[in-house]
């Protein structure tokens, strides 16, 4: 078994696989420990998974994964981790914009006992309006939300030990709250500057578009770090003050009711007595919904999670004149 899993998800990067490969495989030979590069084609449309399957076919060291279709970032990581034989797996893009000459300052963190260890892009070369802005108020975001002190969630470039990872459920664009994630596991963080390099091939997948979305997530991992054990504290919060204010304004009608009998309530307090009996209906469907939340966990705590991907093969060498290539017929969605 090997020491290092580091771990690259590529998406139409035909352009940079022999060279990052090159790069990866320079590096860690001067580590000097044992190592493996699990490779994920998430599902390309170009020869970036004809290439990888050609460097697979000459090093042993290599194991490539296939997907299925494009099912995205998160999850071609996912299945990265699941595969991965390492005691300490390490995470980079694809694109070249991550230098692997940094990959020995990772390990030296590691071997100081931090069980994450994240990239920061202190100087970056983006767009100030279209990337590093929006990246700066969502990181400062996330910190405040997450109480985990970082200055950058979003690069890929980190590295973790084994049983930390392991314990993160990955799916939709939760990638970049991983550091988030692992401190609800009581993980030690640390983070060290990296070099933010330009792209020099190949088209960025990146987009305006996608910060949007990180504003959604930042709002789950909130809920997810202070009520994933406990849906029940939060929408019944929300629905005990919702049945109290709507019973007090109910109290305070039937109390003016049995001091003046002769009182029409609907006709001279009706907004009164609609917003009453809306805040008890309401109260009561947000209990329900924290009880069904508790079903939700208990049932995620028995049950066997699926993954969120589906691989088609893999590829690793098993010899030097053989390579094995294990079709997976059934996939795990």
């Amino acid at each position: 078994m090997a020491k290092y899993s580091i771990v690259v998800p590529f998406h139409n990067e035909e352009e940079n696989v022999t060279v990052l490969y090159a790069r990866l495989k320079q590096v860690m030979e001067q580590v000097g420990e044992s190592f493996e590069l699990v490779l994920v084609d998430d599902g390309s449309s170009d020869c970036t998974y004809k290439l990888l399957e050609e460097i697979a076919g000459v090093d042993s060291r290599v194991l490539v994964i296939k997907l299925r279709r494009n099912f995205g970032q998160t999850s071609a990581l996912a299945a990265g981790f699941d595969h991965a034989t390492g005691d300490f797996i390490l995470a980079m893009d694809g694109d070249l914009q991550h230098d692997p000459n940094e990959i020995p300052a990772f390990i030296e963190k590691l071997d100081e006992g931090y069980d994450v260890v994240s990239g920061w892009r202190k100087d970056r070369i983006d767009n100030i309006f279209l990337r590093r802005i929006p990246s700066a108020c969502a990181n400062w975001l996330m910190a405040r939300l997450s109480g985990v002190n970082i200055h950058d969630f979003g690069t890929t470039f980190k590295a973790y030990r084994r049983e930390v990872i392991q314990n993160i459920p990955l799916y939709g664009e939760m990638h970049r709250f991983i550091p988030a994630l692992a401190s609800w596991y009581g993980a030690s963080i640390c983070e060290i500057p990296i070099r933010n390099l330009s792209r020099v091939r190949g088209k960025s997948h990146y987009g305006i578009g996608r910060t949007f979305g990180v504003l959604f997530d930042l709002m789950t991992i909130r809920f997810l770090l202070k009520y994933m054990s406990r849906p029940l504290h939060f929408f019944g919060s929300i629905g005990a003050l919702s049945i109290l204010g709507g019973s007090s304004m109910a109290a305070f009608l039937l109390g003016m009711k049995i001091l003046n009998p002769q009182l029409d309530v609907m006709r001279h307090h009706q907004p009164l007595f609609v917003v009453g009996s809306v805040l008890i209906v309401a109260g009561i469907q947000m209990l329900a919904i924290g009880l069904l939340g508790e079903l939700q966990v208990r049932h995620y705590h028995t049950s066997q999670q699926p993954a969120p991907y589906t691989v088609e093969r893999m590829v690793r060498l098993a010899s030097e004149e053989q390579s094995i290539l294990t079709d997976r017929l059934e996939g795990n969605f």
